[in-house]
């Protein structure tokens, strides 16, 4: 079952799709994972390919709540997203926190942000915040905010922002504050303080966001006192996994990944009793 719903953030109204467990997955009375999936630069919460819907749809057969939103001024959402920020976007994910962490049937220990592109990075500024994430799935994760989405809208498009007060990419009219906002934020500086585990996914063949930033991320993640990382390197794939196989790979390789953690949970429980 899927439900659409607003969540509402600072006089935003935020567009949003909540995917339900699919019935008999898991014992019927326990409290579900939740994943909430935050998408990447200009993106919308149904993903380039239906990524996002596909991705909802199997993690939920499997048992887990979904959470999928549009970032203000994105999809069906309002707002004006180029005048809003990273700081906001950090904001409204953590409102999407709040509704999935308000539901009764959602287990605390089990809220996990699944982010891509520039998501990958909020996401992970988010869980830094916000102790509720207790797991992190990074899908190809912007790793310098600024310096990416430089190169992404090109150097002449973000001339043209500092010099007029904005300028168009792919219809969004982006001002100076929102690349200003993008220069505060280090997630590689970040990424020590999340003491949770996390997974990394990218292609070889990623256009926009290199792989190696991914191995690097491992590096920085492996250097924590507390909190494993995993990696998962996907052949020859791009930047948002268009052939299918690819997305069946990548939303395979998380599902498989969160599963790990629940039987290892349950084996070091059984194990302390």
């Amino acid at each position: 079952m899927e439900k659409q719903l607003i969540l509402r953030h600072d006089g935003l109204e935020l567009a949003a799709t909540l995917h339900y467990p699919k019935d008999g997955a898991g014992k019927e009375n326990a409290k579900k994972q939740a994943i909430i999936i935050s998408h990447g630069f200009v993106g919308s919460r149904v993903g380039v390919d239906r990524l996002f819907v596909k991705t909802a749809r199997a993690l939920a057969a499997e048992g887990s709540y979904v959470l999928r939103f549009d970032y203000g001024g994105c999809g069906e959402s309002n707002g004006d997203y180029g005048a809003l920020g990273f700081e906001s976007m950090i904001d409204q994910t953590r409102t999407a926190i709040d509704y999935i962490s308000s539901m009764d049937c959602v287990d605390p220990q089990r809220i996990v942000l699944l982010g891509h592109s520039l998501g990958g990075a909020i996401a992970l500024m988010t869980a830094v915040r916000d102790r509720r994430v207790k797991r992190l799935i990074l899908w190809s994760p912007v790793a310098y905010p600024f310096n990416d989405i430089v190169r992404i809208v090109g150097r002449a498009g973000y001339d043209e922002a500092v010099q007029q007060g904005d300028t168009d990419y792919s219809g969004f009219t982006l001002q100076p504050v929102f690349f200003d906002s993008l220069l505060q934020h280090q997630p590689f500086q970040a990424a020590t303080k999340f003491g949770g585990e996390v997974l990394l996914v990218h292609g070889t063949s990623d256009e926009l966001i290199p792989v190696d930033y991914s191995f690097l991320y491992q590096k920085v993640f492996w250097t924590r006192s507390e909190g494993l990382c995993d990696k998962e390197i996907i052949f020859q794939a791009n930047h948002t996994y268009s052939n299918r196989k690819h997305q069946e790979e990548a939303i395979r390789v998380s599902s498989n990944w969160l599963a790990g953690l629940d039987r290892q949970h349950q084996e070091w429980h059984h194990w302390s009793i």
